[in-house]
């Protein structure tokens, strides 16, 4: 197998000096007999947080591509030591041989209280109110808050969970996902609050459920939810549906009045046409394998910047109704019925289908 790189020496970039945090140890490896760089890496940062990782490889006037890189790269990372990062150079750079190569990692934090968490958005308050093609006149009036730009992904999920179990937390599913960039599903109401919680306490801010007083952290309870907080929740389903419209009034669907598969990723049916445009599942990612999830951002966002606020999978609010958590969004396997901003339903907190995923908001 011809080597990749012959030589490939390390350099240390530190992250905002304001946030008392900073990258050490940046060391490298080309894997014994394989084109897989590996590069380590401590991320050290005693006050805590999470942060937005990169690396950068360089030297010679040639910067290569890092489309293959995987591990502790990327969005929330958790600060600590032997963090790595794997690049397969084979594929991204094959057949060139060089030397002093330099490996630069970058982190800079995303969570701080000054503004939006590293993939949110702001959403303004006020009131989205006119007639519904087909539920009629509503008024759906809101305070500003923050918002996911996307459904929770499987990797930032994972990232979330692996810490919450190792810090007091118990979930009663795993959560699975079709890829990284694929949004979470097969998670219940009861994990999401809890993962929102853990959340909240991996960036040193206060989680929005409690039960007796105490953070939610284990088995299937009702807690309290504190709206008002920093900590991570799920939207009310007034917030989800304001979200949703993007500013648009008396849309069907977050961009207007009829769906396509050019639009949302949803099972197309002919007995909903007037609106409907699309047949059968979604052709890209129909690949014969359940759930027929789409990777989070493959469609165009609303005006507020969120992305698929119609199909992929549905989205659990905290707004209960009777011994039931309401639901949005539609999914993979629905028609466009399901998918429209006025159109609801609701499951039991304990469900956990492969339909069903989250994002989540916080107040401030």
């Amino acid at each position: 197998m011809k080597r990749v790189l012959s030589v490939l020496l390390t350099a240390t970039t530190l992250v905002a000096q304001a946030e008392n945090a900073r990258v050490e140890n940046v060391r490298a490896q080309q894997r014994p007999r394989s084109n897989v760089v590996e590069v380590f890496y401590d991320l050290v940062a005693p006050k805590g947080g999470v942060y937005d990782v990169s690396l950068a490889i360089g030297g010679g006037g040639v910067e290569p591509p890092l489309s293959t890189v995987g591990g502790d790269i990327g969005a929330d990372i958790i600060p600590g030591r032997n963090k790595r990062i794997e690049w397969d150079a084979g594929a991204d750079w094959a057949q060139h041989v060089g030397s002093n190569f330099v490996a630069t990692v970058t982190a800079t934090r995303s969570d701080a209280d000054s503004g939006p968490s590293k993939g949110m958005v702001r959403i303004p308050g006020g009131t989205n109110s006119g007639v519904d093609p087909d539920f009629g006149a509503y008024s759906l009036t809101v305070e500003s808050f923050y918002m996911d730009r996307t459904e929770v992904t499987y990797a930032h999920w994972k990232r979330v969970y692996n810490w919450a179990v190792s810090h007091g937390y118990s979930f009663n599913r795993a959560g699975s996902g079709k890829g990284s960039s694929h949004p979470v599903h097969s998670v219940s109401w009861y994990d999401c609050v809890k993962w929102c919680n853990a959340r909240s306490e991996m960036e040193g801010r206060t989680p929005a459920y409690r039960v007796g007083g105490a953070v939610y952290r284990t088995g299937q309870s009702n807690p309290t939810v504190d709206l008002d907080g920093n900590g991570y929740r799920l939207p009310t389903n007034e917030e989800w549906q304001y979200a949703a419209r993007g500013g648009l009034h008396g849309k069907r669907f977050p961009w207007g009045d009829t769906i396509s598969h050019a639009k949302a990723n949803f099972w197309g049916d002919p007995s909903v046409s007037r609106y409907d445009l699309s047949r059968d599942p979604h052709p890209r990612y129909n690949d014969g394998t359940y759930p027929y999830t789409a990777p989070v951002a493959s469609f165009a966002a609303n005006r507020y910047g969120l992305y698929d606020m119609a199909g992929n999978v549905r989205e659990w609010t905290t707004t209960k109704a009777y011994a039931a958590r309401l639901v949005q969004n539609g999914y993979w396997g629905g028609n466009g019925s399901f998918c429209r901003c006025g159109s609801g339903g609701s499951e039991v907190p304990g469900s956990a289908g492969t339909n069903l995923g989250f994002r989540s908001v916080r107040r401030r």
